[in-house]
């Protein structure tokens, strides 16, 4: 059974960061990519970024470019997720993503995503 365990979320001021974790288990993890989703109170869920199965493709939401970076260790089976230059409008419920195939292909799309982690806050106050 395929598991994501997201950690690394809390409180923090404008203008500080925050590294979020996804720890994988259950399938091999270097074939899938991965991606990382955000839902704001009120609004719907979100992309934020992906990476490729290898590491060597990402992308990014506009809103999160220059800010955020997504990066992974094959070796742990872990992705993450770090946060610069938080705002308040980054306040959300974080949520990493594996999807259903090596590539980057329509990585915005919820539906290419087949497990997801359980989520967690972040919230940045002003």
């Amino acid at each position: 059974q395929v598991q994501l365990v997201e950690s690394g979320g809390g409180l923090v001021q404008a203008g500080g960061s925050l590294r979020l974790s996804c720890a994988a288990s259950g399938r091999t993890f270097s074939m899938y990519a991965m991606g990382w989703f955000r839902q704001a109170p009120g609004k719907e869920r979100e992309f934020v970024a992906a990476m490729s199965g290898s590491g060597s493709s990402t992308v990014y939401a506009d809103s999160v470019k220059g800010r955020f970076t997504i990066s992974r260790d094959n070796a742990k089976n872990t992705a993450y997720l770090q946060m610069n230059s938080l705002k308040p409008e980054d306040t959300a419920v974080y949520y990493c993503a594996s999807k259903n195939r090596y590539s980057l292909v329509n990585y915005a799309r919820e539906s290419e995503y087949d497990y997801w982690g359980q989520g967690t806050q972040v919230t940045v106050s002003s």
